[in-house]
């Protein structure tokens, strides 16, 4: 793969620093699940799917010790890969055995889920992407721009509209990034320049990823997701999401159940050194926002497309 977030050294995990992007590609070597833990708190490894495996690897540097499992589940609370993850290596008899199946299980379903995804993108399609949903958020290829990926490989001429995702600018460091490593057709805008662009016919279909899909098909995403599905509808747009079965949390009944992580303040009031917000001015910084579920045209999986999702139609997905 031209990008992979995660290496697995069996003594130690490597993670991209996504911090460091685009203009430095420097790995970091983790060889503790407290380390882990640190990494995906600081935003080294990002994205959903990532992070899940991210937190197996954890727990398989320390043999599946309680202290790993309660450090790793502290490390954020909204992106439920990471829950799902631990869970499922609590059973674990081999835990390093565990953890590579995950993280190519994860990658085999964001294959799967691109195959899938491709149908719905015409030839010429213009999608609009929010945050980072590739190889970067991923074991590899990705959720979103894995659909990009996959279209793009069965000879659609495809192209990626990537809003910067503010505050912490994945969209413009990091989406960007991976489709100019690859030669995605790619333009980058600012997130308040959605609108214009759909209201001049200039957008096909938005295209988003997920930390977590309630049971009514609710979907937690990356903050400014949910006014993109509010344009999207507006302008009459398709808004869809795309997301492995990990991300799916039967447990929660609807999105306002969903934990919605706060960060620190220093994220909206300038980055890397700079500043442009005056001291003492009180800031909210929400990472993430929920889309109801009626607002969303198809949710894109390993097992197919849920259109119109809701409560039964997912519940049927789910088994």
């Amino acid at each position: 793969m031209a990008v992979e977030a995660l290496r697995w050294r069996g003594d130690a995990l490597e993670l991209l620093d996504q911090r460091l992007l685009p203009e430095q590609s420097v790995y970091v070597a983790c060889r503790s699940a407290a380390e882990v833990a640190q990494a995906i708190r600081d935003m080294v490894v990002r994205g959903a799917p990532a992070i899940g495996c991210a937190a197996a690897f954890g727990v398989a540097l320390d043999r599946g010790s309680d202290r790993a499992f309660e450090l790793l589940a502290g490390s954020r609370p909204t992106a439920v890969n990471l829950f799902w993850a631990l869970e499922r290596m609590r059973g674990a008899k081999d835990h390093a055995a565990e953890a590579v199946a995950i993280y190519q299980e994860d990658l085999a379903a964001n294959r799967a889920m691109g195959a899938q995804g491709a149908a719905l993108l015409a030839d010429g399609a213009r999608v609009m992407t929010h945050c980072n949903t590739g190889a970067l958020a991923t074991a590899g290829h990705g959720t979103a721009l894995g659909v990009v990926r996959s279209a793009l490989a069965a000879g659609k001429r495809v192209s990626v509209i990537a809003n910067e995702t503010r505050p912490y600018l994945q969209g413009a460091r990091l989406t960007a990034w991976e489709c100019v490593q690859e030669g995605i057709p790619c333009t980058l805008i600012a997130d308040n320049m959605a609108g214009h662009l759909m209201s001049r016919g200039e957008v096909d279909l938005v295209l988003v990823g997920a930390d977590r899909i309630a049971a009514n098909g609710d979907v937690a995403n990356k903050i400014g997701t949910y006014p993109l599905a509010v344009l999207a509808r507006r302008h009459g747009l398709p808004f869809y999401v795309a997301a492995p079965l990990s991300t799916f949390d039967a447990r929660i009944a609807d999105g306002s159940k969903i934990p919605i992580e706060e960060r620190a303040p220093e994220e909206v009031t300038g980055y890397r050194g700079a500043r442009w917000a005056p001291e003492g001015v009180a800031v909210r910084n929400p990472a993430f926002d929920v889309t109801p579920a009626e607002l969303v045209s198809g949710i894109v999986c390993e097992k197919g497309v849920v259109r119109e999702p809701n409560r039964e139609r997912l519940k049927a997905l789910l088994g």
